[in-house]
């Protein structure tokens, strides 16, 4: 069993700079999230778009934020535990012991919901034998494109990450790009790009096609695709991939027994604390009067709350407040050398 001061739900901004926080008043710290990359929101969705509402900083996209917050945690060591999901919250004694979906448990005083709107979950394909082929040759994401390598691949979706694949894949692959609609909705020189690579034989395109069914035992042989007018084709496919785009949804943290509202948790604004002793809700997953569903508010709140932990964790110590400009022992924990 993993034992911490403090276990944050959620790797986005608002779960970064809470771990620093933690950290930097002394209390131990790690971080569980659903995805399988740091980031959260600002990575999964809008890595590339302009953010221009963080203090001191004019401009920065989703990936630059993510990344100045990392480094400004390379002082500390935080453990983050990726591609996987809490599932379970109990109290035990003075503790709540926390499992996750790989089977992780944890015992700590303190959990932080830092979760953004919930867990991405990505949209998934219609019929029901899909469920069998998932992470054998059905995917959702690519991990390691070299399985893909001298096979045929058939990928489904009109955006981005349907064409972007589209064209890398098509350098080893024979790929079938498979799209609901007429018209791709991605970046019009990928899109030209993709029209380059049909017109040459290395992609096969299907419009207005949507998928009807997977044959195949164990690993998937074939699909059979249907056309708005009712046409079926049978593609012959090693593998398949699905690029619908992701939907949020709370998940498991429904079943802890917070008081949630229109799928937002409520809290005190002293300290981000929920209904439950030791379990405080940041960022956009809380709700309270005057919210504002900012990164900056995200940032006031993790703040408050870390220091809300300290009583938790450390129960015989007083917390005594420090600036870090003028605190030696910040600084230390810091690794900056104090004058």
């Amino acid at each position: 069993m993993n034992k911490t001061d403090a276990l944050i739900i959620g790797a986005g901004p608002t779960g970064l700079f809470t771990a620093h926080q933690l950290k930097l008043i002394g209390l131990d710290c790690e971080v569980v999230d659903n995805l399988d990359k740091i980031g959260g929101q600002c990575i999964e969705l809008y890595p590339d778009k302009p953010i221009y509402d963080i203090p001191a900083v004019p401009e920065c996209t989703g990936e630059e934020l993510t990344n100045n917050l990392i480094n400004q945690l390379k002082p500390f060591d935080v453990k983050f535990h990726l591609n996987e999901r809490v599932e379970e919250v109990k109290k035990n004694s003075d503790n709540w012991i926390v499992k996750t979906s790989k089977g992780k448990t944890f015992s700590t005083p303190n959990v932080i919901i830092a979760g953004g709107v919930g867990s991405f979950e990505p949209r998934k394909f219609a019929p029901k034998e899909c469920e069998k082929f998932e992470n054998k040759s059905l995917f959702y994401s690519v991990k390691d494109k070299k399985i893909f390598q001298e096979k045929i691949v058939t990928i489904f979706g009109g955006g981005d990450s349907a064409l972007d694949w589209a064209v890398e894949l098509s350098k080893t692959s024979k790929v079938n790009l498979v799209h609901r609609r007429d018209e791709f909705r991605g970046a019009q020189a990928t899109v030209d790009k993709v029209n380059e690579l049909k017109k040459s034989g290395k992609i096969n395109v299907f419009t207005k096609f949507q998928l009807n069914k997977v044959n195949g035992s164990d690993q998937i042989k074939n699909i059979d695709i249907k056309h708005d007018d009712g046409e079926i084709k049978t593609l012959e496919t090693n593998y398949l991939l699905g690029f619908f785009g992701l939907i949020m949804q709370l998940g498991p943290i429904a079943n802890w027994g917070l008081n949630i509202d229109r799928k937002t948790i409520e809290v005190d604004t002293e300290k981000f604390e929920t209904n439950q002793k030791g379990i405080y809700a940041i960022g956009d997953i809380c709700s309270y009067p005057g919210k504002l569903k900012l990164i900056l508010s995200g940032f006031h709140e993790g703040a408050l709350a870390a220091r809300a932990c300290f009583k938790l964790a450390r129960p015989n110590e007083k917390y005594r407040f420090e600036f870090t400009t003028t605190s030696s022992n910040l600084l230390k924990r810091l690794g900056k050398k104090s004058d």
